[in-house]
């Protein structure tokens, strides 16, 4: 055997040992996990008693769970309002700060300081600033002499307010994406548009967004992703009322598995909505590569 073979059978042998301690702890933590509430979602376990197998029967129950459905209606409205909104404003932010200004550095880090706060503390926060009567928005309305909803508290309001504060707390990282994702479009592109004599808008609109199909993907797949896993703004701000307009499928699978002791029907549910998942990822990545072979 060659010394070059010997190098490429340590290396690799190397490589191994050291990727041996993440796959294990992915395999105890994901693998296993998952695995088990596979099994599960064919039980009828439920805590307190005998596990038996049922079958597919948690997963026809599925069918006629007309709240379920609610929920899948609950977040997908929200998706509509957060998804474009989120990308819209992130990439606005992104090219608000990527520029060689003073303090811009100050900047940047103020706008994504909302991320690194805790989505509970946060929510908890925007609970007082959202109160009917004492709350810092509707005061600011009333000085302006509009007189402010209750926010939570009604089911027109109820979901916007959720949009508002997951937003106020997401834009800040896919700022930080955009901002890498501007800083990697060629400067010869914007010189060639300047001399042909293209304003600020038109780079904008044929140059920039062309450039950001794959950042944007990655922010609207994130932002998808986040939509139907959305929990805890809705669990803080509204235990999902008024009258379920805000309850999401990931509030309900904690209901029926830690409220009601039904481990084995929320199983089921938590693989529908990964599969909800799954389908929403696939779509998305199809019109944004159909987008790219029209371009």
């Amino acid at each position: 055997m060659s010394a070059i073979n010997k190098l490429e059978r340590h290396q690799a042998r190397t490589a191994y040992l050291f990727i041996a301690p993440t796959m294990l702890l992915f395999v105890i933590f994901m693998v296993i996990p998952v695995g088990m509430a596979l099994y599960l979602s064919f039980t009828n376990y439920d805590v307190l008693s005998r596990m038996d197998w049922v079958g597919l029967d948690n997963y026809r129950r599925l069918w006629d769970d007309s709240l379920l459905w609610l929920t899948f209606r609950n977040v997908l409205l929200y998706a509509v309002l957060f998804v474009p909104l989120n990308i819209v404003v992130s990439f606005g932010l992104g090219l608000l700060v990527n520029k060689a200004w003073r303090g811009i550095k100050l900047l940047r880090t103020l706008y994504y300081l909302p991320t690194l706060t805790s989505a509970v503390a946060a929510a908890t926060v925007w609970l007082w600033l959202l109160h009917p009567e004492f709350g810092l928005v509707n005061g600011v309305l009333s000085g302006l002499g509009i007189t402010g909803p209750a926010w939570v508290a009604e089911t027109e309001t109820a979901m916007v307010a959720i949009v508002l504060v997951t937003l106020w707390q997401s834009v800040g990282s896919n700022m930080i994406i955009y901002l890498a994702g501007l800083q990697g479009v060629p400067g010869h592109l914007y010189e060639s548009a300047r001399l042909d004599g293209a304003n600020r808008w038109d780079m904008i609109r044929y140059i920039t967004w062309p450039q950001l199909r794959p950042t944007t993907f990655l922010v609207s797949t994130m932002a998808i992703i986040g939509a139907l896993q959305l929990f805890d703004q809705a669990f803080v701000l509204t235990q999902g009322g008024p009258a379920n307009t805000t309850k999401t499928p990931v509030y309900l699978i904690y209901q029926q598995g830690f409220n009601q002791l039904q481990m084995g029907y929320a199983s089921a549910q938590a693989f529908v909505l990964a599969m909800a998942i799954l389908i929403f990822t696939i779509v998305n990545m199809r019109i944004t590569r159909a987008e790219e072979s029209v371009i």
